[in-house]
């Protein structure tokens, strides 16, 4: 029960405290699931960038050597979005069923980028050295992209 103004100041100012107005700008609810999607989403932008600029290196070899880059880091770049669909979208969730959704992400990138680079490699006989190095600049990006996110640098 709010006070009546002829209780003393200090009761006021106490009941203040106690009951703030929820009058503000800021949204009353905090999503963390869809801060986690926007990082992971600016992560695989990162390791697209990456591949990017590995395939114009290659460029210098030739074509195909170029192809076969990208391909190695669209390899990861998928594999990590389809990853972050599977983990993150499914809302929240009890404990457990977060567990599997994230071990399911992981499963689901790795089968990916395994079976892109196997066809690759099999099917469109491109060169592995690209590819390889496609693979290593895209999961450094990746890191690096963590590394920013912790020191503050990607946050909104």
């Amino acid at each position: 029960m709010p006070p009546t103004p002829a209780q003393p100041i200090i009761r006021r100012l106490d009941w203040a405290f106690i009951c703030p107005s929820s009058k503000t700008d800021e949204p009353s609810v905090h999503d963390p699931m869809s801060a986690g999607r926007r990082l992971a989403f600016r992560a695989i932008a990162f390791q697209a960038g990456a591949t990017a600029l590995t395939a114009m290196a290659f460029l210098a070899q030739g074509a195909e050597s170029a192809l076969a880059a990208l391909v190695g880091g669209f390899a990861l770049v998928a594999g990590g979005g389809l990853a972050a669909l599977v983990a993150l979208g499914g809302g929240v969730k009890p404990a457990g069923s977060v567990l599997g959704l994230m071990l399911a992400g992981v499963l689901v990138k790795w089968l990916v980028v395994f079976v892109v680079l196997a066809v690759g490699l099999a099917g469109f006989q491109l060169p592995p050295l690209p590819m390889l190095v496609a693979v290593v600049a895209t999961m450094l990006a990746y890191v690096l992209a963590q590394i920013l996110n912790r020191e503050g640098v990607l946050r909104e």
